[in-house]
């Protein structure tokens, strides 16, 4: 800084860089506001859903329990498991400071139930049990990925955030300052400099 010749443009400048990267502050604090706001939400949605998620899977164990005394286990490995051919995972997505969040949506084709030899309905309702996991299981994994890329970009703004209020805007105040101070001293030398020649002219 010392370097830098003092002059009004480059006070100019100065001013304009402050006024640039005080408006980039300003936009960071406003982004992280948002990004927390999000997380708050989808931490809700996501004690939500695993909340959900843990009495279906309470339930197919139940059912899987069941299915055990009835045929015992190897009785269960050879016993038709569920068709998924044609299910998928439906995923949109949408944009939020520069975040890409995904919504999940388990889309079931609809299957004719597998014939068994020995059928019961402890197995079936195993079946339907775990088959109720996929839908809870595919939003859960959705919200989890969006609080994780979440988590990483707010962080990120933070410490950008932090650098700007913290360090950059105060070593350009800094500079500023006595880039003004300089420009005043020259400036009042030069306006001696030319009474003095102006008391000598006359």
């Amino acid at each position: 800084m010392r370097e830098t010749t003092p002059t009004r443009s480059v006070v100019l400048e100065m001013k304009d860089e402050r006024r640039a990267m005080q408006e980039g502050y300003v936009f960071l604090d406003e982004k992280c506001l948002v990004l927390a706001r999000e997380i708050l939400h989808g931490l809700g949605r996501y004690a939500a859903l695993q909340k959900r998620f843990d009495a279906l899977h309470a339930a197919a164990i139940a059912a899987l329990q069941a299915a055990v005394g009835r045929h015992g286990l190897e009785g269960l490995q050879v016993y038709p498991v569920a068709m998924l051919a044609g299910d998928c995972v439906k995923r949109t997505s949408r944009p939020l400071m520069g975040v890409r969040l995904q919504e999940a949506a388990w889309q079931s084709a609809e299957h004719a139930a597998p014939s068994s030899v020995v059928r019961s309905p402890e197995a079936e309702a195993c079946r339907r049990c775990y088959e109720a996991l996929l839908p809870c299981a595919a939003e859960l994994a959705a919200v989890s990925g969006n609080l994780e890329r979440l988590r990483i970009e707010y962080r990120k703004s933070v410490r950008r955030a932090r650098a700007l209020q913290d360090v950059l805007l105060p070593e350009l105040d800094q500079g500023l300052y006595e880039m003004e101070q300089r420009l005043e001293e020259l400036e009042q030398e030069d306006a001696i400099w030319m009474r003095r020649g102006a008391a000598q002219a006359r």
